[in-house]
């Protein structure tokens, strides 16, 4: 494996930030040979040249501006360390590394992930989309926070994880407005034969709709079948077919796609849970997350 010398790389960082090799020796006590000399070590190391002469100046070659930018980021980091370590204010926002479900609801993310950017102190959201268990994996390795999901962490499953209920609603069908108009009269039955979108089977929602259909001997149409809940609803909003959505976000979808609401149901249940290596939520903003969402979003 090959080894990086910090002490080379901040010689370097000094030199490039002071603007020369004379300054930087006054910054770092030491003799500009001595310095010289480290440059040139970390050149060998990386086999690169890092600064070329322009007059009596030197200057970054474009290697060693990306290594500068590098060496900022990793000073910078260094500096944040001691500063956590130490209880003072490291100057930069906190960071919340999200886990998101590929099949949840995006208004529904998006309601809520919005507490985060209300606290007072600044929050910079990563969000990474994936499958169950790939985030898993993230967050039992701690890259990751926290993991939004639909179902709770299945026991068995080698990750010690904890499940924290946000809440629970209904489902809403909708459509365009004319399709709309046919469905409301006498929903659920007019389902039967209507053209209708839904997830894919296999996930919650599904199993739980066609548990649903089945017990009430509804037949639709099925039109389409997607993964993505965003492309279903740009589906129902060109007129395809009615598709469903969870109740707690009934106005949004409403809004946004420019559909209105054929009928609802509180038997078709959808859940939100937020999944982390803690039993109790410490992290200020997912504190802040559970805490909307059991208030607020689902109350």
């Amino acid at each position: 494996m090959e080894w990086l010398n910090y002490h080379h790389l901040l010689y370097f960082w000094t030199v490039a930030r002071e603007g020369g090799i004379a300054q930087a020796s006054i910054k770092l006590r030491l003799a500009p040979p001595t310095i010289s000399g480290q440059i040139h070590a970390l050149e060998e190391s990386l086999g690169e040249k890092l600064f070329q002469r322009a007059g009596r100046r030197l200057v970054l070659t474009e290697m060693g501006r990306l290594v500068f930018r590098y060496a900022e980021e990793i000073f910078s980091l260094g500096r944040e360390l001691m500063n956590t370590v130490k209880g003072r204010p490291t100057g930069r926002p906190q960071r919340l590394r999200v886990g998101i479900l590929d099949v949840l609801p995006k208004l529904v993310v998006r309601r809520l992930l919005a507490p985060v950017h209300t606290l007072p102190t600044p929050v910079q959201l990563v969000c990474h989309e994936d499958r169950g268990e790939r985030l898993l994996g993230e967050l039992s390795s701690h890259g990751l926070d926290v993991v939004l999901a639909d179902t709770p962490l299945a026991q068995g499953s080698g990750v010690r994880a904890f499940n924290h209920l946000l809440g629970e609603c209904g489902t809403t069908f909708f459509a365009p407005r004319a399709l709309a108009d046919k469905v409301r009269r006498g929903f659920p039955k007019s389902l039967d034969g209507a053209p209708l979108l839904l997830p894919m089977p296999g996930s919650q929602v599904r199993r739980a709709l066609d548990q649903w259909m089945a017990a009430r001997e509804l037949t639709p149409r099925i039109v389409a079948e997607c993964e993505d809940s965003a492309l279903l609803q740009v589906l129902g909003q060109d007129g395809l077919g009615i598709f469903p959505a969870p109740t707690v976000i009934a106005d949004e979808v409403k809004r946004q796609y420019q559909v209105e609401s054929c009928g609802a149901t509180d038997e078709v249940r959808e859940r939100f849970y937020a999944v982390s290596v803690e039993r109790r939520l410490k992290h200020p903003a997912v504190v802040a997350i559970s805490e909307a969402a059991r208030g607020d979003l689902f109350q």
